[in-house]
This record gives structure tokens, sequence and C-alpha cells, in this order.
């Protein structure tokens, strides 16, 4: 099977390499062409446009940063719908608002296209050996022809249901994401300033139901002031300002996500966008030294 790939940052290169390792025939497009030199190097063909990767696969995948970046690839000159042909599918696995998602699957039903979503939670360094778990939606005959590629890609494989279904859920996981992240980081600042060891703290908590997989396998990195990024702190604070909107538009509040924005958003100010999400630690860190 043809697959393309449009978007080669961190995660886009890590879901092209255990797909050229799997033996699929991979073609990618990104805006930065040096993002693309590592899976040229094992094995994928390397296009100019969006247009290009379309013509030249059965499935492309997305993984762009928001909607507007998704609207490019897929519409302006050069875009996907300017290589379109008989059985062409488009899957997106951006984070973007679902509302979103769903006027951009009909934009492209009206070209005769078909698009799912295929929203995933893990990061590099879990897509690089095909662990991620991929929330998919839309039509599902589609989805059942393309399973086997989601499979490949994701240890646990989710059907939700209709258009943008998958990126509501994706929002919701990314909800628990930014609060956790604050959640561990308060209580190991709260620990330190108690002259207390927080890896005890850490050892504690992860002997108890409420552990989790942040607890157990980021913590400790955290508490060595390790922040090497597999999702960026001002990615992160996007992604909550797109479940802010999507609660807005359902006519709730979310009062707990509001409050963690601003935090995020200070933490951006100070510097720390480029960071792991979990540097929100070094955030609190410094302002508690002020």
């Amino acid at each position: 099977m043809k697959i393309g790939i449009i978007g080669t940052g961190m995660l886009g290169s890590a879901v092209g390499l255990h797909l050229l390792e799997r033996g699929f025939d991979l073609t990618v497009y990104n805006r930065t062409i040096e993002k693309t030199k590592r899976l040229e190097s094992n094995g994928a063909v390397v296009v100019k446009s969006p247009k290009k990767v379309a013509e030249n696969s059965e499935l492309v995948i997305i993984i762009v940063k928001d909607s507007d970046a998704v609207r490019q690839v897929s519409f302006e000159e050069n875009g996907i719908i300017n290589g379109k042909h008989k059985g062409l599918t488009v899957a997106d696995m951006s984070t973007i608002n679902p509302s979103e998602s769903k006027s951009i699957t009909e934009k492209f039903q009206q070209e005769g296209i078909v698009k799912l979503d295929i929203p995933v939670m893990g990061g590099p360094n879990v897509a690089i050996s095909g662990d991620l778990v991929v929330m998919a939606s839309g039509d599902r005959d589609t989805f059942e022809k393309f399973k086997n590629v989601f499979e490949k890609i994701g240890n646990k494989v989710f059907f939700l249901g209709g258009s943008s279904t998958a990126h509501s859920v994706k929002l919701a996981m990314n909800l628990q994401i930014a609060m956790l992240a604050l959640s561990l980081s308060e209580g190991i600042t709260l620990v330190r300033a108690s002259k207390i060891d927080p890896k005890i703290f850490l050892e504690i908590l992860n002997s108890t139901y409420f552990k989790t997989g942040m607890s157990e396998n980021k913590a400790f990195r955290m508490v060595e002031g390790k922040f090497e990024a597999t999702f960026t702190l001002e990615n992160l604070h996007k992604d909550i300002s797109t479940i802010i909107e999507t609660a807005e538009s359902h006519g709730i509040q979310l009062p707990m996500i509001k409050k963690a924005k601003e935090l995020y958003q200070n933490a951006i100010e100070q510097g720390y966008g480029k960071m792991d999400y979990t540097g929100i630690l070094s955030y609190l860190k410094k302002i508690n030294e002020s």
C-alpha cells in the first residue's frame, strides 16, 4: 500500500519511520525540507507539494499544527485536492477543533475524497515502535479498508463513530495531560519546599491507585530537570485553547482548564514554550524563587 505523510515534525517523522520499517511505500512532504532528510535516508520519497503526495498515495496522513495548516495543505494551490484520484483517502492525525474537522471533512466530500479523523495518544518515543493509541472516526467502511495501517501505527485502535468524534475525545485526553502535568509539578514543588526528596513522593504516589503513566515514566526525569521535548509546552497550550473553544461551542464551562491556560501562557511568556510540556515544573520553580 502506498502511504503519504504531510507534516514530518517529531510525530510525523516517527510515524513515517515506523511505516517504512513495516514495509510500506512512503511519500512525504514538509514545508521545511530538512525535516524530511531522515525519512529520505530510510527509503521515503520526498516531494515538493501536498499535491504530489496525493498523486503518489492511496492514503494521505496529515500531521500538522492546527486547522489552518490542515486547510492550507488540503485546499490551497498545490494542495491535496489538486492531486486527487480514484480511491484517495485522507486521514487527519492533527489535533484540531471538532467543528473545524467536520467542516474540512465536508469540503473533502465535495471534492469526492473521503476523510477520516485519526488523532493519537503518545509521542514520537512510542510512535517509532508503533505503540500509539489511535482514535478514529468517519466513514466506517473506509476505516475498515485502512484498519491494517492504523493497527501498524498503534497498539490500540478505537473506532468512535461519525466525523469529528475522535477529535472530541482527543481534546478530552489532552485536557488530562495538562492537568496531570500541573498536578505532578505542584506536588513536587510542595514536597521540595518541605525539604523532602521528591523521588520519595513519586515512589509513594506510584504505589497507589493514583499513579499514572506520567508519574511512572516522566516524573522522575522532571525531578532531575530533564525536559527533552516529545510534546512542547507551547503545543499543549495551543490544544488547551482549542479545548476551551470547543467547550464554549457546546455552551459549557471548564473552569480548571481555563486556569491552566493562564499558567501555561505565563510559562511561554517566560521562555519555556519550546520545552517539553512537563517543563511547567521549571516555571513553578522560577516563580517560587522570585
